[in-house]
């Protein structure tokens, strides 16, 4: 750690009634818990080297600036713009305004395109997945699966006068959307997402289904979308028996045996939608940010890595006290 300045060093002495904030406690947990070296070294060999030319900002205060992204859903210039105005934000980062500033949204925009050029988002959530497991957060005999809707702009009133291409519109129930989906392979007793596919909207949830499993199933558990695929679960989980919810209404007519079996499932299906919520409504994917499925993907599955921290954050900083 550098020696503080005296600017910095004036501004906490004289914060008197300064009380830790929320953001202050999450920024401390994740400073501890996220493993930052492991997440370095995939990184590490795509990212520009010093040279003759200027040196570029380090690996890991870059990262540290991306994940603020996905964590308070900043662009560039809003997260360039909260580092100068938040002090908790900079001493997480590692930045002293006496010494230094704060990089540019150019120099934000420019490490977010290698980490997509590279798919370098799917390589973090398989890297945070494999320091999980070796924490003692195993894959178990279940998995739930699920999908949700990212919404993308319908609107055409843009440079090119047409819609992005790469995303699609589908109708849930009366309701039409647009945009992307985001399948997810959840472990059933941890609530961990451990395998993801990002498609356009109008794909349905079936057909990513052997991709979301890791082959050890014994237990297969999803809403109505995915009733009567035995066949495409055995493809790629041999021993996994077919727990998702059955149709419960034919004809007009509602089989209340089914409809109680499905209740008892759903019990255990409800964990997927812990990992959209902190995707979608804490982290704010909601809404696509960028044009293009594949920037999406990029964003979707470091937004997932993020997740499975923060999921089983208690649990990390459990192993981390003395």
């Amino acid at each position: 750690m550098k020696q503080q300045t005296l600017a910095m060093a004036e501004q906490q002495s004289f914060e008197t009634y300064r009380k830790p904030t929320r953001r202050d406690e999450f920024l401390k947990t994740m400073e501890v818990i996220v493993p930052w070296a492991a997440l370095c070294e995939v990184i590490e060999p795509f990212y520009p080297k010093a040279g003759n030319g200027r040196p570029p900002i380090g690996l890991e205060r870059m990262l540290r600036i991306h994940f603020i992204q996905h964590w308070f859903n900043l662009a560039d210039l809003a997260c360039e713009e909260a580092l100068y105005d938040s002090v908790s934000l900079r001493r997480f980062v590692g930045i002293d305004l006496g010494r230094e500033s704060v990089p540019d949204a150019t120099t934000v925009l420019n490490f977010r395109k290698l980490l997509n050029k590279h798919k370098l988002g799917q390589a973090l959530f398989a890297q945070v997945g494999a320091v999980l497991q070796s924490k003692g957060f195993k894959l178990n005999t279940g998995t739930i699966v699920d999908a949700t809707i990212i919404g993308a702009p319908s609107s055409t009133k843009n440079a090119n006068k047409a819609r992005d291409p790469d995303m699609h519109q589908t109708r849930k129930g009366q309701q039409w959307y647009f945009g992307m989906k985001l399948h997810i392979g959840v472990d059933s007793q941890s609530g961990l997402a451990h395998h993801a596919v990002v498609t356009a909207a109008n794909v349905h949830d079936k057909h990513p289904l052997p991709s979301l499993l890791h082959g050890k199933e014994q237990r297969v558990y999803g809403d109505s979308a995915y009733a009567s695929q035995k066949e495409l679960i055995r493809s790629a989980a041999p021993k996994a028996k077919d727990f998702t919810n059955q149709r419960s209404r034919r004809s007009g007519v509602v089989d209340e045996g089914i409809r109680a079996k499905n209740r008892n499932k759903s019990k255990i299906r409800s964990r997927v939608e812990h990992v959209f919520a902190v995707v979608k409504r804490l982290w704010g994917f909601g809404k696509v940010r960028y044009r293009g499925l594949q920037k999406n993907a990029t964003r979707a599955f470091t937004a997932l890595a993020l997740a499975n921290i923060y999921l089983c954050r208690q649990r990390l900083m459990a192993q981390v006290r003395p």
